[in-house]
């Protein structure tokens, strides 16, 4: 039966002028394929182009806008950094004016000790001077004493007094 119809088909294409007939048909599926184009090109082409297009300036604003925040927030860090390395300074500086000034009042404090400490000896000295000539004079004075009474034991106390 397949055969049949192939065979008919063929018979009858042989008969209206072929492969190619070029009767209404022709100019009926161009003018469907130019309205099908045009119903797609309204339907779908042209929105979906716009929001290509949309989307690709949606992509380019956010590009522009990252390159400018990148740029501030580098911006930023430099200024942050200097900042900062202006900070250490003068932290560094601080710490170096007080340890100046801890070792300037240590040896402040060092010195006046040395200079009491000196005074308190020289103190001692002379009273160890001064004890000393009282020691001296006091044995003198026992020495006296002494030899007046070894004297007056061999000599008698009348020579003695004489």
């Amino acid at each position: 039966m397949i055969q049949w119809t192939i065979l008919l088909a063929a018979e009858t294409a042989v008969k209206e002028g072929g492969l190619f007939d070029f009767d209404a048909t022709l100019p009926i599926m161009a003018l469907q394929f130019i309205i099908l184009a045009v119903v797609l090109n309204a339907i779908f082409y042209k929105p979906l182009g716009k929001a290509i297009d949309d989307r690709n300036e949606f992509v380019r604003s956010s590009e522009l806008s990252a390159k400018e925040r990148l740029s501030k927030a580098e911006t930023l860090a430099r200024q942050y950094e200097q900042e900062l390395a202006q900070s250490r300074k003068k932290a560094q500086e601080i710490i170096a004016q007080a340890q100046a000034e801890a070792q300037k009042t240590a040896a402040d404090q060092i010195a006046e000790a040395q200079r009491e400490s000196q005074a308190q000896r020289e103190q001692a000295q002379r009273e160890i001077e001064q004890q000393k000539q009282e020691a001296m004079s006091s044995l003198e004075q026992q020495v006296d004493a002494l030899s007046r009474q070894i004297l007056e034991k061999l000599v008698g106390t009348n020579l003695v007094n004489s």
